[in-house]
């Protein structure tokens, strides 16, 4: 994020101080140089940089970029700053201009309103909103069609299931996890109409608790594959897996980050496959962007199979069943098939 007046040295101080104990890092031993006018940060949603998900993956890519310029971890260069509940996303985003971050990434469709808020009232500061769109001077906004990798994720698990029962868990209910349900129950259908998608929402993207006793309650329902959209919360339902595996064969499906070894147990892994979302490549690029003074300011980029922004994993498919993904797959990117962007699309 950016600039803005000079402070004097005890705030700069503070300011610093404030945001390194935020970000988990620290005030001495960084290596790498600064670039006040190309540093960047992020702010992630409640899951945190390590949710082996969303966050992580945006967190992978600043990271990589950091490490590739040659920048240090901290004010000055790149950071991130976690959140751990809604009410931290705005105090977050504050600290980061306090310390004056040229760009700041939003990463997550629930930190929109803080990142509109902030880009109105700091219009020199570059903001990015990942999963969202702001009609802002000064924002990025950045989507991807999670419906499309989705979809193949419904192929997968149609050509997988031996039940002909499949389950679906979602984080909250909303237009990006909306996306998540209706490609996947579309991708089913394609392959068999005849097989049921149970859907459940966990309404928490940080309670794998909930989602294991979803996960339980669908395994114990015969449903032998079940794709997780959930965050944190999907934790829970590779912990069910592996209780069930025990008595029965079964399978999850990861999401955004390759899960497979999520789903490694004794004696082998139950990861069938796992959507990937290319949210740490598309953070590396726009602070390339940014780092070039070509930050794509006011505008919407949109990310799918196409455009590599979304995929599926090769993972533990067998051969049919990948290469019906490979089928399906070059036909979304051909235009052959249209993917659903809301379960009400559904027929």
């Amino acid at each position: 994020m950016k600039f803005g007046r000079k402070l004097g040295v005890l705030a700069m101080l503070a300011a610093a101080t404030v945001v390194l104990v935020a970000c988990g890092g620290k005030q001495a031993g960084q290596s790498g140089k600064s670039d006040a006018k190309h540093s960047v940060a992020l702010v992630t949603d409640g899951g945190g940089v390590d949710d082996k998900s969303f966050n992580q993956s945006g967190w992978e890519g600043l990271e990589k970029w950091g490490k590739k310029n040659g920048l240090k971890k901290g004010v000055g260069g790149y950071n991130y700053a976690q959140s751990n509940s809604d009410a931290d996303f705005t105090p977050n985003i504050n600290k980061l201009i306090q310390a004056k971050y040229a760009t700041i990434f939003g990463i997550g469709y629930k930190l929109e309103s803080a990142i509109k808020n902030a880009a109105k009232a700091n219009p020199k500061t570059q903001f990015v909103i990942i999963d969202d769109v702001i009609d802002a001077k000064n924002v990025a906004s950045v989507t991807f069609k999670d419906n499309e990798a989705a979809y193949l994720a419904g192929v997968a698990a149609a050509k997988t299931t031996k039940t002909n029962k499949v389950g679906f868990i979602g984080g909250q209910h909303g237009a990006v996890i909306d996306r998540f349900e209706a490609g996947f129950r579309q991708g089913v259908a394609a392959v068999n109409k005849k097989i049921t998608v149970d859907v459940k929402y966990a309404d928490s993207f940080t309670k794998p608790d909930v989602g294991q006793a979803l996960a339980n309650a669908m395994f114990n329902n015969d449903e032998d594959v079940i794709y997780q959209a959930a965050g944190g919360t999907g934790a829970g339902v590779f912990s069910a897996a592996k209780n069930q595996i025990k008595k029965k064969k079964v399978w999850v499906i990861g999401v955004d980050l390759d899960q497979n070894n999520e789903g490694k147990y004794d004696g082998g892994n139950l990861t069938l496959t796992s959507t990937l979302k290319g949210v740490g490549t598309v953070v590396e690029k726009l602070a390339d962007d940014a780092k070039k003074d070509k930050f794509p300011a006011g505008k919407t980029e949109v990310y799918g199979l196409k455009e590599k922004g979304v995929d599926l994993t090769r993972g533990n498919m067998s051969d049919d069943a990948w290469k019906a993904v490979q089928d399906y797959k070059q036909q979304i990117i051909d235009g052959k098939i249209t993917v659903f962007n809301k379960p009400s699309e559904l027929k």
